[in-house]
């Protein structure tokens, strides 16, 4: 039967065709470059992404611009208030609050961060070995995580920093001992996240396809933690938040990173009479207020790297 010539289509016209004219088709994108253009679109997870590298170059930057003596103890400068020559005042021993405050800030966040990368490593090794092998491997590690999780975090933390207290531990050796502490309690609850995605993803078909092909476990193991990449970053980003306000309780205590070493929690413990909070407000005031700001803006961002890499947001 003979067709009509105008029923044919002309493959420009093909190509065009369910496109507006003269547009051409999208290009293909990959799920991180999609992530990438929601979490760009989320302008509040954007301010508290810019505010957190703000915050970086001020605690590890700011201090290579400080004079050779703004931490060292002077008695004519002891509580002196803001000035044009301190910017945010003295404290009781005469030191520079705002070098102090950049100094301390560079503590924190290494705590922060160091703990979150020791809890992320272990808590996702532990999860994915107990959700890929199962049996014997999943209930030990399971119970093990079930009885952390049961046990109070603060009250835990409290009673091994007055251990080390007792034990007189050097300061500079409190710090390494804190970033272990508080990564030890923080595995258990990544580890249950990173072993439901383990046995969610095992019956996917690309995992069948891998057992068809006979690869190893190792490199079954690794293919299950690349696709659990997600959930994994939004726990590490919200793991600096709670590792940064945990190290704050304990240097508040004194039981965690003690002076001379600063740190945000001891500069607001050095400010702990009534004569300190009511007349010296530049003591406390600027450590609490870093510390309010950099979890809030963590925790945005957190949020905003949620919604972003979960496929089912629509922006």
């Amino acid at each position: 039967m003979a067709m009509d010539s105008g029923e044919l289509l002309q493959p420009e016209a093909l190509r065009r065709r369910g496109t507006p004219d003269g547009a051409r088709p999208a290009a293909a994108s990959s799920p991180w470059q999609a992530a990438y253009r929601r979490l760009r679109k989320n302008k509040l997870a954007c301010a508290g992404l810019l505010f957190l590298l703000a915050m970086l170059l001020f605690c590890f930057v700011g201090p290579l611009f400080a004079s050779d003596t703004a931490g060292r103890v002077s008695v004519s400068l002891i509580n002196k208030p803001p000035s044009g020559s301190h910017w945010l005042g003295t404290d009781n021993l005469g030191r520079d609050v705002l070098t102090r405050l950049m100094q301390a800030g560079r503590i924190s966040l290494l705590v922060g961060l160091v703990s979150m990368v020791l809890s992320i490593v272990l808590g996702s090794l532990l999860g994915a070995i107990a959700g890929f092998y199962r049996g014997f491997a999943d209930h030990l590690i399971m119970r093990i995580a079930d009885i952390l999780l049961a046990v109070p975090e603060i009250p835990i933390l409290i009673i091994i920093g007055a251990i080390l207290s007792d034990l007189k531990v050097p300061s500079e050796y409190r710090i390494y001992m804190v970033m272990l502490m508080i990564s030890f309690m923080a595995w258990p609850s990544l580890a249950r996240l990173v072993r439901s995605q383990i046995l969610s993803f095992r019956e996917r078909p690309f995992m069948l396809a891998a057992e068809a092909l006979g690869l190893r476990d190792r490199r079954k193991l690794v293919h299950l933690l690349l696709n659990a990449v997600p959930v994994i970053l939004v726990v590490a980003t919200l793991s600096v938040a709670r590792a940064i306000l945990s190290e704050t309780v304990l240097s508040y205590l004194g039981l965690g990173v003690v002076p001379p070493t600063p740190s945000w929690g001891n500069m607001m413990a050095a400010a702990n009479s009534l004569i300190d909070f009511q007349t010296r407000p530049w003591l406390w005031i600027p450590p609490g207020t870093a510390i309010f700001l950099t979890v809030i803006a963590i925790n945005v961002l957190g949020d905003g790297l949620r919604d972003a890499l979960d496929p089912r947001m629509k922006r």
